[in-house]
This record gives structure tokens, C-alpha cells and sequence, in this order.
């Protein structure tokens, strides 16, 4: 079984917080992830005038526009954070939401850029990433056949992974839809077929390697009761390190399906054996 690429979402999780974002980065270090992933957006361009005068508390005041502007981070936090990544040997990349925010992500050369659920059907930003450096993953939630062959008519062919999504926060079991990776595999050859977990739990992650998922996206916190709209469907350090420490073992359990007796059971073997 080939290594699973693992992703620690960190989205918005960080709050602002330049410093909570470092320590997220940490524990996807230490939990032996290969990824963390950002959310990029320009506000004015994602959002109506009339949605961002809309009253909304948050630790920064009483609209959704000092909401969202302050859970932004701008070039500033993002150097930091490209520094401090190639410091701890880890990759990172984000989901632009706008085209300016494809613009700001490529000066970093990122690998990969994520084409978000809620993004897909946007024909100007596929338009966009598609004159990027990057390659891309595509998130399926709350997609039709129809909008992601579209989407792939587009940016198909720099295209790497396709994930199964369901788009709640926190997923209901009922709407996880597992079985879902092995339709897309057999729907889409051509791609590799991952998994965008967002359960808390740690357990349909696992599955879905187990079900062949090549890559999986998990959101990640460091307290799921903390301020944010993905918080709940997040996963703590303790979670992110079993998470990892369990798809890790079962790229070994999961062998390569040949008929064997392995050397360790030639002796079990000559002791239990019974012949006739």
C-alpha cells in the first residue's frame, strides 16, 4: 500500500492568531503530516456589501465584516507561515476562495492549490488556478456528476486528486458516504481518489484508507470548543496523532494481498501443523 498523503486543515482554525497557527503547524509535525492547509480570501470579492454590513458578534466586533477580516491573515502572516513551514520540513498550500487570492498564493509557488466544495462551479476562479504553477485537488461536497465533470473540463488535466466530501460541520454518520471513494475510483480512473473528512472523530479517516483513499484531509484545532464554524467538526492534537499513527500501521496491514506464509510463521507452522 502506497504512503497516504495526510493533510491537517488548519482553515481558519488559527483565529487571526499567527501564533496559534505556528502551534497547529506543530502538531501536524509531530503527528508526521505531510500538509497544512490555509483558506485564502478577499473578503470585498467573496462577499456582498450587504452580507458584510450583516450583524454578527465575534471577538472583533458587531458585523460579519470585522468577522471575516479578522480571521484573515495577509501577506505578512502567509511569509510567516512559508518560513516557518520550510523550517519544520512540512508542506503547505490553501483553497483560494477569489482570483486575487490565486494571484497571492502563486508568488509562493505552492505544489497544490484546492479547489474548495463550495468553489467548483465557479468557471472565473477554475479559469485562474488553471494559469497557476500548481496542481490541484478538487473537493466534491454538495456536487453533482455534472459540475465536477465540468470543473475537470476545465483544470482536469493539472488536476491530481479528487476527494470525497460531505459538506456538513460537523458530518452526520448517515451522510458520511464512504463507499463514495470507490465509486469516484471507478468513475475516474485517471485520478488518484482521496478523502475531506469532517467528522470530529478519527475513525472514518482511517476507514477510508482502508477503502483506498490515496490522500486525507481532516480539519485540525487545538480545542474544539474554541471560536470558529469549523471548530466542531475539527480534530485535536490527540486525535490528529492517533489518526496518523493508525493510517501509518495500516499502509503496513494492509500488505499486498499475494497469497504468503511469512519466514515468522514457518515455525508456528512446524509447531501447530498437524498432517496426515
Amino acid at each position: 500500500m502506497e504512503r497516504v498523503v495526510l493533510i491537517g486543515e488548519i482553515g481558519v482554525n488559527h483565529n487571526g492568531d499567527i501564533d496559534l497557527a505556528k502551534r497547529l503547524i506543530d502538531v501536524a509535525v509531530l503527528a508526521d503530516l505531510d500538509y497544512v492547509k490555509f483558506q485564502k480570501r478577499t473578503i470585498n470579492l467573496v462577499y456582498t456589501e450587504e452580507e458584510l454590513n450583516k450583524y454578527r458578534e465575534s471577538p472583533w466586533g458587531t458585523t460579519n465584516r470585522e468577522q471575516k477580516e479578522g480571521l484573515e491573515f495577509d501577506k505578512e502572516e502567509y511569509d510567516v507561515i512559508d518560513e516557518y513551514c520550510k523550517e519544520k520540513n512540512i508542506g503547505w498550500f490553501a483553497s483560494p476562495w477569489d482570483i486575487e487570492s490565486v494571484e497571492f498564493l502563486n508568488q509562493y509557488r505552492p505544489k497544490y492549490m484546492k479547489v474548495a466544495s463550495a468553489c467548483l462551479t465557479d468557471q472565473s476562479l477554475l479559469d485562474k488556478m488553471r494559469g497557476t504553477t500548481a496542481d490541484f485537488i478538487v473537493s466534491t461536497g454538495m456536487s453533482t456528476k455534472a459540475e465536477l465533470d465540468r470543473a475537470l473540463s476545465i483544470i482536469g488535466n493539472r488536476t491530481r486528486y479528487i476527494l470525497a466530501c460531505t459538506s456538513t460541520y460537523p458530518a452526520f454518520d448517515a451522510e458520511m458516504n464512504l463507499n463514495f471513494i470507490k465509486t469516484l475510483e471507478e468513475q475516474y480512473p485517471a485520478y488518484k481518489i482521496g478523502f475531506s473528512n469532517h467528522s470530529p472523530g478519527i475513525q472514518y479517516s482511517i476507514v477510508s484508507a482502508g477503502l483506498g483513499a490515496k490522500m486525507i484531509e481532516f480539519h485540525i484545532t487545538m480545542n474544539r470548543a474554541m471560536y470558529g464554524s469549523d471548530q466542531a467538526a475539527s480534530i485535536e492534537t490527540g486525535g490528529v496523532m492517533a489518526l496518523s499513527k493508525h493510517v501509518r500501521n495500516l499502509e503496513l496491514a494492509m500488505g499486498t494481498g499475494d497469497w504468503t506464509v511469512f519466514e515468522s510463521e514457518e515455525k508456528v507452522k512446524k509447531s501447530l501443523r498437524r498432517f496426515i
